[in-house]
């Protein structure tokens, strides 16, 4: 699998573009700096910020707490493995709601000032 498919497979699981790509360089390089992976990367240091938050909370990334935190990726496997649980989760999600979600809808579009 090359890397845009791999991009594009971990973005149509909810991660955006960049967090991929910070995703995809931890997993390939092993543990990382922040400063290492902006260099990298070429990301400003704010964005490489929210990756690394976003990749935290979704359980794909994690970090050693020092001084200069070291940034680490899970295996490629058990990421998908997560992605897909909380994806599909969203959807049985969406699936349970869909009737009030019509109904919110049609209720628009009778109403469109409600």
């Amino acid at each position: 699998m090359n890397h845009n498919r791999i991009v594009k497979t971990l973005v149509s699981l909810g991660l955006s573009q960049a967090d991929s790509e910070v995703y995809i360089h931890l997993a390939i390089n092993g543990p990382q700096k922040a400063e290492i992976i902006a260099e990298t990367l070429k990301l400003q240091e704010e964005m490489l910020k929210n990756s690394l938050e976003n990749l935290k909370k979704k359980g794909v990334v994690t970090h050693i707490p020092q001084q200069s935190p070291l940034f680490f990726a899970f295996p490629f496997e058990q990421v998908l493995d997560i992605l897909m649980t909380a994806h599909l989760k969203e959807t049985q999600d969406v699936e349970q709601s869909k009737n009030k979600i019509l109904s919110k809808w049609q209720n628009m579009i009778e109403d469109p000032k409600s």
